[in-house]
């Protein structure tokens, strides 16, 4: 077998693998809303057999008529029968249009039901994921179909639609001769093979794609942002992007051109078998007619009912042929949503202890991130007491922030353990853990939001407005938003029109915020105070003491006025702790944390 033959083949078989796919989609159409489901579906059946109901009525009319021109009266009930066949087609009128209201309903069931799916789905897997290219990729399918897959599901009332019409007619050309019904159908099957090879190779070509569509999307937010603006313009990097975007651009569009034409001689020469298929039939019909052997009703039946099975034949096999198609592009969506995290809560898990008694350890860790050989942290031995301020200091990449991650449990040492009151940190609820943790981040989320839901995602479930307010009060953000026009419900940043955008010593001031307004016994705060001025940074810690009053705090930064008013500084090195002590302490013990202060300290002498 040739390479040709094994890829043509190797398609079919990957295409039928991926019908697969197909019950988790039929699940996820009926939970976004069983009741139009049921309302489009019966809409689609009844619609189905108004042609055979029309074509019946209308050969006996003309039946009728054929006899009256030889000399027989009408029937009496023919007028009814002239009433009827009008009725039948305001009732496959009327039909049609609300089968198209559910149509339209169950479409934005449909990806509202997904949407929701991908992200809650996204924001429960681990946040190794999210360092991970190939997942970026399928995430970013996953996301597409979202929306893409609504026509896959109005395929599949349509082809029950069509399934049903086919069947009925077929029953009467089956009864006039089963050999026409057969040659339609073998007619239709080259075309079917053609378009569903062709469409295999469009969803290949798509997987090949996404990553250069993801730099594209880049490309474009880059040239186009906020963010990004002030050196575009001082370096003059519009025309480099831009040109780097068209040569990225136009090799999709040469692929995708190559793919078309490809697919449009051949389906055009494929279309030529199944019209003329249909129109051989046709014209036996018709030498019959002339010949006497069949009736004008007859004619009108059989001619309605090859136009109506030849049409819904193709459509079945085109609509099939698209399902299976579509089928393979879900492959990501289903995938994504089986991808379990590795990081979750057993059953029966702990609750987080109220309140915490020993505190945590850790106990000979050991952590590399997914994919990376070197070892961040070392068999790092770290004891963080009830109450206790701790500040972690040490260069850039030393395994600040990792404790912080490791501390959330969002990973999971790669070696040795961290105990929590004397039991293993793997051994609580995840999600009870982190409502006794607050954290704020460096790079913290600016949510283009109102300002009192900004203030208010630090504890969404509790948040009313006296909290509100205090916690504004206590970071004093209270004095950002009495500048804001709409005060608290001032929509904040740029994106949506009506927003106030904020410097970041502002949003700062909104992020720290969230941390007051969280009652949590674990408070963390990596380099808090970063983007405010001297100021504004003496303000945040003179109400510190506040801050992580009762709470167990954790402090990262690189300025010595903030780290020397924690009770304890641990200093990193090589994944290991280098020393620790007060900042009186380490000061006189005159090695690595002396130097690093005495450095910076000159800078402001």
């Amino acid at each position: 077998m040739d390479q040709t033959s094994q890829t043509f083949w190797g398609s079919w078989k990957e295409r039928i693998a991926a019908l697969q796919n197909m019950p988790p989609l039929i699940s996820i159409v009926w939970n976004s809303g069983p009741r139009v489901v049921l309302a489009a579906t019966m809409g689609r059946v009844l619609g189905a057999l108004v042609p055979l109901a029309m074509l019946g009525v209308s050969k006996r009319i003309l039946d009728a008529l054929q006899s009256h021109y030889g000399g027989e009266p009408l029937p009496a009930n023919f007028w009814y029968l002239v009433a009827a066949e009008g009725g039948l087609a305001v009732c496959g009128s009327l039909i049609g249009r609300t089968t198209a209201f559910f149509d339209g309903l169950l479409a934005d069931r449909f990806t509202r039901h997904v949407s929701i799916l991908v992200m809650k789905h996204a924001s429960q897997l681990d946040l190794a994921s999210y360092e991970d290219p190939l997942f970026y990729d399928k995430l970013e399918r996953a996301r597409v179909q979202g929306a893409d897959r609504v026509a896959m599901v109005h395929a599949l009332g349509t082809m029950v639609q069509q399934t049903v019409v086919a069947a009925s007619l077929a029953a009467g050309i089956i009864w006039f001769s089963p050999w026409l019904l057969v040659a339609l159908v073998l007619a239709v099957v080259p075309a079917f093979l053609g378009e569903s090879h062709f469409a295999f190779q469009g969803y290949s070509l798509n997987i090949r794609q996404t990553p250069i569509r993801r730099q594209l999307d880049y490309l474009r937010t880059l040239g186009a942002s906020k963010e990004s603006a002030k050196e575009l313009k001082l370096f003059d990097l519009g025309g480099f992007l831009a040109d780097d975007y068209l040569k990225l651009s136009n090799g999709l569009y040469d692929e995708n051109l190559a793919l078309s034409q490809r697919r449009l001689r051949t389906g055009a020469f494929l279309s030529l078998l199944s019209t003329g298929a249909y129109y051989g039939a046709y014209a036996y019909v018709i030498h019959r007619t002339v010949t006497g052997s069949l009736s004008w009703g007859s004619l009108q039946f059989l001619a309605g009912a090859l136009a109506g099975a030849s049409s819904n034949i193709q459509s079945i096999f085109s609509v099939l042929s698209n399902i299976a198609d579509q089928s393979l592009f879900l492959t990501d969506l289903v995938d994504f949503l089986r991808v379990k995290p590795r990081i979750a809560s057993k059953p029966n898990a702990l609750p987080a202890p109220r309140p915490i008694q020993d505190g945590f350890v850790f106990d000979g860790v050991s952590f590399s991130y997914p994919g990376a050989e070197r070892l961040i942290l070392d068999r790092l031995n770290l004891r963080i007491e009830p109450g206790e301020r701790i500040a972690l200091i040490g260069e850039n990449g030393q395994g600040k922030t990792t404790i912080v991650k490791l501390l959330t449990r969002l990973y999971d040492p790669t070696a040795g353990r961290i105990l929590l009151d004397g039991a293993d940190l793997r051994d609580y609820s995840i999600e009870d853990l982190h409502r006794q943790v607050g954290v704020i981040f460096q790079d913290f989320v600016r949510y283009e939001m109102t300002a009192g839901q900004n203030i208010a995602a630090g504890r969404v479930d509790e948040a009313d407005e006296p909290l509100i307010l205090y916690a504004a009060q206590k970071s004093r953000a209270d004095q950002v938003v009495e500048r804001l026009p709409n005060g608290y419900q001032q929509l904040l940043g740029r994106r949506f029109e009506g927003g106030v955008d904020l410097s970041g010593g502002e949003w700062q001031k909104i992020a720290l915020a969230r941390a007051y307004l969280r009652d949590a016994q674990i408070l963390i705060l990596d380099e808090p105070t970063a983007a405010l001025d001297a100021c504004a940074e003496y303000e945040v810690f003179q109400r510190f003491a506040d801050l992580t009053a009762d709470r167990m705090a954790l402090l990262i930064s690189h300025r010595f006025s903030t780290v020397r008013m924690a009770d304890r500084i641990v200093v990193l090195a090589d994944g290991r702790i280098a020393e620790q002590g007060s900042h009186e302490q380490l000061i006189a013990l005159g090695e690595r944390y002396a130097g690093m202060f005495e450095l910076q300290a000159a800078s402001y002498r």
